[in-house]
């Protein structure tokens, strides 16, 4: 019996249980499948019950003590908290900073601590990006060596996105495909992607990548993996490729050619610096969760690796004293931070874009108009393209789906949580999928492909169980919106039991309605790519641009010269001047290093 691997958050498989309403008509074998709980994704998010003694996790700055170092300071005022009562975690020396788990009354003991410069909550921090579900576990394959970047390959390669901020036209201006010598590519210039992490073996980011930590497993895993990995160095569990597409968007290289969707360039994509140096701090776990503390840590390991730029797709509602005073110490010590505004769509920045030392980042459309779930407002400095962003992910991580029906092809979108496979047979109409007896006469245990209407107020994981109960092997489901297109819809959570399912357009659903009977191929397949929005994917593409300016020349170059650069050449989207929905505006590539060559070679006065 054939087994599929489904699309969805990995973190075990559902368990069956008895089903006391079984239908007569139901296949043998199908009896028992429930439907996934609805609890199911909380309980793969590891959300944990708050601690019986009210404890939470805190930041604390201390000042500055006799100790010779500043290790020894940490050391000696980690001990005192211990001491206390409190569970250290994480500690910071370069900034005075531990965290640590402690009960209310330590907060208050430690807030009255004339030694105390503050105590911020160690909040959790989301990636901004609309995250994919995580694939199925497999092997780690292991780091290849690292290949010296390409520099050539096609212009079918140049996103859309890349050619909105106007990258190429600083690197390829004849637009042959081929980076142009002379010209700013990234080179030299080390962009610390702090995020998921990234998948090793997408071949786009192999000559990027430089070195890497995991924040979250610690020392286990120096890659930094968008993964979870056992004692033995095997995945576990595969992230949702935040990270990946984060840093495809700025460094992906020319000519590299992962699995692409049909009809796309083989080479897949390149990256708005494609010869830029990736370090890589993982903060973000499986869902796309993280800590402050973690952030912090990131950003002060990012600086021991000597980055020029810090991409942050990620933040938090609120403001917090110590990651304020980590990004502050930062921009001094001559890093460009850039990081996402958000999308919640409120008139409130995330953090840490809403601080003064950091790049805030929003995103518009292709067309330039501003994205609605854009957080806006003040530390919005600039935007960036962040809907419907073409970039790498984990391999094989990209939900794609074909129908091929007497020859035809039908555009389709495999549900979340779809079983990954091929099937080929009779298709079936089931109506709206509300029973088993639904599918009629034409079902058969034997298998076939079932045919399910959209809508009677039906969720969708309810139609599929029931086909399949009926003896489906595939399920296509057919829209009822003609502005959704296919749509994007959700089995809601994952079971051994899903078997490979798409939803199709309005117009596609009618002409299928008129071939039941007929034998309709499905193949359901992942691919290394994936189109994604957010500012999540605005905020690398800002990043890139900045990398491409401060090539022109790492050591002539300051950080508040690229800066500035960036500000004072974006193209003005919205009312002149700053507006609190586009910042400065849409990041320009070519004008920004237009104008970052004006400082490096200044015109002489007029005698």
């Amino acid at each position: 019996m054939k087994r599929y691997v489904w699309l969805g958050l990995v973190g075990g498989l559902v368990a069956c249980g008895s089903d006391s309403n079984v239908e007569p008509q139901a296949c043998p074998g199908t009896a028992g499948m429930d439907l996934p709980p609805a609890t199911m994704a909380s309980a793969l998010q590891g959300e944990a019950a708050a601690p019986a003694d009210g404890s939470e996790e805190v930041i604390i700055t201390f000042r500055q003590r006799v100790f010779a170092t500043a290790k020894a300071n940490t050391d000696a005022f980690a001990e005192d908290v211990t001491r206390a009562g409190g569970q250290v975690k994480r500690r910071i020396p370069s900034l005075n900073m531990v965290s640590a788990r402690v009960t209310p009354q330590m907060r208050e003991a430690l807030a009255q601590n004339p030694d105390v410069v503050s105590v911020s909550p160690d909040r959790e921090v989301r990636a901004l990006g609309m995250m994919q579900r995580p694939m199925s576990p497999q092997a780690w394959l292991g780091a290849e060596p690292r290949p010296p970047p390409n520099r050539q390959g096609s212009v079918g390669e140049y996103t859309e996105g890349l050619k909105m901020v106007k990258a190429d036209k600083v690197w390829d201006a004849n637009a042959d495909g081929i980076l142009d010598e002379g010209r700013p590519t990234g080179t030299g210039i080390k962009v610390c992607v702090v995020d998921s992490g990234w998948d090793n073996r997408h071949p786009e980011l192999q000559a990027a990548f430089i070195g890497g930590k995991d924040f979250i497993h610690g020392a286990a895993n120096a890659l930094a993996l968008d993964a979870r990995v056992d004692s033995q160095g095997n995945v576990v569990v595969w992230g949702g490729g935040h990270g990946t597409h984060t840093a495809g968007t700025i460094a992906a290289q020319l000519a590299a050619g992962g699995k692409v969707r049909l009809g796309e360039d083989p080479n897949g994509v390149v990256g708005v610096a494609p010869t830029a140096s990736l370090l890589v701090a993982r903060v973000l776990n499986e869902t796309g969760s993280g800590s402050t503390t973690n952030v912090i840590a990131a950003l002060e390991w990012c600086q021991e690796q000597g980055a020029n730029v810090v991409s942050l797709s990620l933040g938090a509602a609120s403001s917090n004293t110590a990651e304020e005073l980590a990004f502050n110490t930062a921009r001094a010590n001559g890093v460009l931070a850039i990081a996402a505004t958000g999308n919640s769509g409120s008139a409130q920045v995330s953090y840490p874009a809403g601080y003064a030392s950091v790049v805030g980042v929003g995103a518009v459309n292709f067309a330039g108009e501003w994205a609605a779930f854009s957080q806006y407002g003040e530390g919005t400095n600039l935007v960036g393209p962040g809907v419907g962003v073409l970039s790498s992910t984990i391999v094989g991580g990209a939900p794609y789906g074909e129908v091929d029906a007497s020859g035809q092809q039908f555009a389709s979108n495999p549900l979340e949580y779809s079983a990954l496979g091929t099937y080929s047979g009779r298709l079936v109409d089931c109506g709206l999928g509300a029973s088993v007896s639904d599918c009629g006469e034409g079902a058969t245990c034997e298998g076939f492909l079932a045919y399910v209407d959209r809508g009677g107020g039906i969720l969708f994981e309810e139609k599929v169980r029931n086909a399949i109960r009926a003896g489906a092997k595939a399920v296509i489901i057919g829209n009822h919106t003609a502005e959704e297109g296919a749509g994007n819809f959700t089995l809601n959570a994952p079971s051994e039991r899903w078997v490979p399912t798409v939803s199709v357009s309005l117009e596609s659903a009618n002409i299928l309605r008129g071939m039941m009977g007929t034998q309709v191929a499905l193949d359901v397949s992942g691919l290394d790519y994936a189109i994604q929005s957010g500012t999540s994917m605005a905020t690398p593409h800002v990043a890139g641009v900045a990398a491409l300016v401060w090539s022109l020349n790492p050591q002539g170059l300051t950080s508040e010269q690229v800066r500035s650069a960036l500000l004072e050449t974006a193209d003005d989207l919205g009312p002149s001047g700053w507006d609190p929905n586009y910042g400065s505006g849409l990041v320009n590539a070519e004008r920004a290093v237009q104008r970052a060559e004006s400082l490096l070679n200044p015109t002489p006065p007029a005698p």
